[in-house]
């Protein structure tokens, strides 16, 4: 798991159309990832929506988003469309990213424990390094500390 400070692992992941996403095509952006447990969940969704209602100000600060789950690219895209999302959600459906990031853990609901996503995000800045770092954050904490993050500078 990175460190703030340290360099984002680079990855390549396909988006909700399919298509490869690279991170290290970002370099010169900031970078916005967050991680969620799954798409069209209420959490979810106030996260994501969050995000695209705060987008004008996040690509005025030079930032593109990225949402990430272990969704397929059908349901990503389904999701995106349903709440007219203007970023690109990435499919890590075998959760090799979310595990290299830190947000693929244990969790507990309902007294059961499993293994699932840890709804987390990371600023990237334009160098590639992690700005911010949260793992396991309420989705209306992450829109607030990522936008906050991006805007320090």
């Amino acid at each position: 798991m990175p460190n703030v400070g340290e360099k984002a692992p680079d990855f390549e992941l396909l988006n909700q159309d399919g298509k490869l996403v690279k991170l290290s095509d970002f370099r010169g952006k900031k970078v916005i990832l967050f991680a969620y447990p799954k798409a069209d969940t209420p959490g979810c969704t106030t996260q994501a929506c969050g995000f695209r209602d705060n987008f004008p100000k996040i690509q005025a600060d030079n930032t593109v988003v990225f949402g990430i789950s272990a969704d397929t690219p059908e349901d990503q895209l389904k999701w995106k469309q349903k709440q007219n999302l203007p970023y690109d959600l990435l499919c890590d459906v075998d959760h090799k990213v979310l595990e290299q990031y830190g947000a693929w853990g244990e969790k507990t609901n309902f007294g059961k424990t499993y293994m699932g996503i840890i709804r987390s995000h990371w600023v990237i800045d334009e160098n590639g390094n992690i700005a911010d770092e949260q793992i396991k954050i309420s989705p209306e904490d992450s829109i607030a500390k990522a936008v906050g993050a991006i805007t320090l500078k």
